[in-house]
């Protein structure tokens, strides 16, 4: 399961490179950030279940940080 969280934090800095190249500063750094998380994470050497269970926490986090983002921060459409 640690070998999954280097596998994270690998594809987030391939994203973050590719965001850096199109020149999207703000979320490139948002994915160098979470990729430097997840290689540390993955040599911490923890149990499967903490993996597992920090994974949902992020995931959570990152659905309600999404949701908040899309509904109260960007203008409407129309």
């Amino acid at each position: 399961m640690a070998r999954m969280y280097r596998v994270l934090g690998f594809w987030c800095l391939v994203i973050g490179l590719m965001a850096f190249a199109g020149h999207m500063t703000e979320f490139a750094l948002l994915f160098f950030a979470q990729a430097v998380a997840f290689v540390f994470l993955g040599y911490l050497n923890f149990s499967e279940r903490t993996y597992i269970l920090m994974f949902w926490g992020y995931m959570a986090i990152s659905f309600v940080g999404f949701t908040y983002w899309s509904v109260f921060k960007m203008d409407l459409p129309f």
